[in-house]
This record gives C-alpha cells, structure tokens and sequence, in this order.
C-alpha cells in the first residue's frame, strides 16, 4: 500500500476530500475525484465517505484502492 502525507498550511484547518485527492494526484481531476468518493471508493478513519467536499483535518486518514493519505497540521514556523 502506497502512504502518502499532506502538512496543511499554517493556519488551514481542512481541505475538502476530493481537493485533497486531486492535489495529492489520487485522482487526475477534481471531476475524477468526486466521481470516487462518489461511487464509495473512499473511506475517511476507515468508514465510508460519500461527502465529496468533506472537510478533511489533521489527523485523519483516507484510503482508497491501495493508496492511504494522511493529513498533518500546518507547520507553526
């Protein structure tokens, strides 16, 4: 399983589940995106997420397929 890690920027609380995706390039577009979470292949701390602007935070852990991404805080620098 490939992990992949995302820091937010200082003072981001969250990104959207299907921005994260596409930023991250789980998914080649925002539209690629939505369609996953949207066809269940996306879980958030391992239940299903059908929300395709969920708000993500530190923390958390997404799957989908064989790719796990999880989500740190903002550097406080």
């Amino acid at each position: 399983m490939q992990t992949l890690e995302l820091q937010l920027r200082p003072q981001q609380e969250f990104i959207e589940l299907h921005k994260l995706l596409k930023f991250l390039g789980v998914a080649e577009s925002g539209a690629e995106a939505k369609m996953l979470v949207a066809e269940g292949l996306v879980t958030v701390d391992g239940a299903l997420e059908l929300r395709k602007a969920c708000k993500i935070r530190p923390g958390q852990v997404v799957a989908m397929r064989d790719v796990r991404i999880t989500v740190l805080p903002g550097s406080q620098e």
